[in-house]
């Protein structure tokens, strides 16, 4: 894999389909610097699991937003079949109108260049956390069977953000509003006490 946490997450240049349907011929990561997001790759349009979790980023994109998080889709396919998806109802199979960037990698560079890409030619569910100064936070990648859980992503975006704010670092299942733990022994002991009951 070339990409890795705590390092520049791989920069791209690429055409998209924005929110409004427009092409973007000059599409590039970098161009969301200062801000956080989260850039997750999927293998096909018009297949089974995609649609479901390309719609509920899109139901989820304004608790992004509010986060001060833009979301990015990218796949193996052209811009032209991401169009054609999107202007597709979505009780015919399409996606519907999604408000966020769908990047086209027909020639796998970025698929390849984050370590996702399959020898059949297909991007497996990579979604990463990219911070303001273009560093991947997180990683995970599902094999093609598995659907990414939204909640989850959200909630390593609150981690992520409440560690920046308060220095403090989060324990397992931690989620916005829990206790979390300073990183020191004294922490640590003083966290279990209160919650390994």
């Amino acid at each position: 894999m070339s990409f890795h946490v705590t390092k520049p997450a791989p920069d791209f240049a690429a055409v998209a389909v924005m929110g409004d349907n427009s092409f973007n011929e000059q599409f590039k990561l970098s161009d969301y610097r200062g801000k956080y997001v989260i850039l997750f790759f999927y293998p096909l349009d018009f297949t089974f699991v995609c649609p479901s979790e390309i719609i509920a980023f899109d139901k989820a994109l304004e608790k992004f937003q509010a986060k001060d998080c833009e979301v990015i889709g990218v796949s193996i396919d052209s811009q032209f079949t991401h169009w054609a998806w999107k202007n597709t109802p979505v009780n015919e199979g399409g996606i519907g109108h999604i408000q966020y960037p769908l990047v086209a990698d027909l020639d796998k560079k970025i698929s390849r260049q984050y370590g996702v890409l399959l020898p059949e030619g297909i991007a497996l569910r990579g979604t990463f956390l990219i911070d303001k100064e273009g560093i991947i936070r997180h990683a995970t990648v599902n094999d093609l069977p598995l659907g990414r859980n939204i909640e989850e992503t959200l909630r390593m975006l609150d981690s992520l953000q409440f560690h920046e704010n308060h220095g403090e670092v989060c324990p397992a299942n931690w989620k916005d509003g829990d206790d979390a733990m300073t990183p020191t022994a004294e922490g640590v002991a003083d966290y279990l006490s209160k919650h390994s009951g």
